[in-house]
């Protein structure tokens, strides 16, 4: 048996940038010659493509981790790091991804065209475009900026029009099967179907649509029983619910009490969700007396759902059935697609966040990650590489701070493990 996997944790990484590059021109009879290292390449994204050859996320059950290429690094002569090439991961259609720390959408792969999920970081600048005036020799290079990382879940919610519903055994697979030429696994099972089924229905030359049988219900789904949530994620883009019942109650089971449950548990999941249009299929009607159909039929007629008898295994009535789904599509709006929710938005003085101890020997200790890539470049031997450092300290507020807490001329500060003293 396939395993059917419809939720996925996975981290992507895209590729950091590569670094600039610290180089000068040398050549036999050319005095001086300038900086000339060149520029870090760009860093691989991460993209998303849909595949209809994908049915599960089952492969994201064995590989957890995704990480592009990083840019390579500047060269002397100017020469320009290579970027990365992107990473393409491939789901299947109706894949929605969403931030696993917020848990907003970040997605919806329901189309053709590719995604950036993660961008690959830019490519750190030469000291070739470091040189001034003033600096003629500047002996550091940017180094390249980190690529996005992060945690994502991937969700499969199938893109089907029409979701069957109901308790398993009521014949939601014999129906599919009838209808379209899916070839469903059919057997008397109580527990359900592991696997949504999809079928495309041939209304005529022109038309059709994608039906789905999805795992059936138990009660307690909305609450995260048995297969619950993964069933009722399924039905979540349907346009139109069709609800199969058994009318003949041949387990024991009252249809109409099914039929109570099921939208109890739609109800509970989603108010968007109860208030999809259904059309009520009552089935197995080879097997019930006219008394039964006739109580079912009354009791969904007062409820104003449209009530066709059928017979799935004996294909009668099913084209009623399907004329009526064809003809009420064409009045709701398209399958539903999820919306990208947009980014809290990170005000600039998040990005620059330190922290300042005074420790036991009292050296200051700064914490600054976003100090790290500029530590690797500095060039403590080089006078234009630490201006260039207490510009930086200046700016992100670091040496104000310094200044608030006492600091004075002599003292040692330790910035992510690299020590120098204070100078006024």
């Amino acid at each position: 048996m396939s395993m059917f996997v419809d939720q996925a944790r996975i981290r992507i990484e895209a590729g950091n940038g590569g670094d600039g590059c610290v180089s000068f021109h040398r050549e036999k009879y050319v005095a001086a010659g300038g900086p000339d290292g060149g520029d870090g390449g760009k860093g691989g994204d991460v993209l998303f493509v849909a595949d209809d050859h994908f049915s599960s996320l089952l492969s994201f059950r064995y590989k957890r981790k995704y990480v592009a290429e990083n840019g390579q690094n500047g060269a002397a002569k100017r020469c320009t790091g290579k970027s990365a090439p992107d990473l393409t991961i491939k789901v299947p259609r109706g894949t929605v991804i969403r931030e696993a720390e917020s848990g907003r959408v970040l997605a919806d792969i329901s189309g053709d065209e590719p995604v950036i999920l993660a961008k690959g970081g830019r490519g750190g600048k030469g000291n070739q475009h470091f040189a001034s005036s003033t600096r003629q020799v500047p002996r550091f290079a940017k180094p390249g900026y980190d690529g996005e990382k992060f945690d994502i879940i991937l969700e499969l919610k199938l893109l089907a029009d029409v979701g069957l519903v109901g308790f398993p055994n009521v014949g939601k697979s014999t129906l599919i099967s009838v209808v379209s030429a899916a070839k469903p696994k059919i057997a008397n099972y109580h527990f359900t179907t592991l696997e949504p089924v999809l079928g495309v229905v041939r209304v005529d030359e022109e038309k059709s649509f994608v039906m789905a049988d999805i795992p059936g219900l138990i009660e307690g789904a909305a609450d995260g029983a048995g297969l619950g949530h993964s069933f009722l994620r399924h039905v979540e883009r349907c346009r139109l619910i069709v609800h199969v019942l058994d009318c003949a109650g041949s387990e024991d089971r009252d249809p109409i009490e099914d039929f109570e449950k099921i939208n109890t548990e739609l109800r509970n999941f989603s108010e968007e969700l109860s208030r999809c249009p259904q059309i009520v299929a009552a089935n197995k009607s080879d097997l019930a007396s006219e008394e039964q159909i006739e109580r079912l039929h009354a009791y969904i007629a007062e409820k104003g759902y449209p009530f066709f008898v059928i017979s799935a295994a004996a294909a009668q009535g099913t084209k009623p059935l399907i004329d009526e789904i064809a003809k009420t599509l064409e009045t709701l709006p398209p399958v539903k697609r999820f919306e990208p929710e947009a980014a809290p938005e990170i005000k600039p003085e998040d990005t620059k966040r330190f922290t300042i101890e005074i420790d036991g020997d009292g050296v200051y200790q700064v914490e600054a990650p976003f100090m790290e890539p500029i530590m690797r470049t500095v060039n403590p031997d080089d006078w234009s590489s630490l201006q260039y450092f207490e510009r930086v300290l200046r700016s992100s507020g670091i040496i104000d701070r310094l200044e608030e807490m006492g600091a004075k001329e002599g003292v040692t500060v330790s910035i992510n493990g690299f020590e120098f003293d204070y100078v006024d």
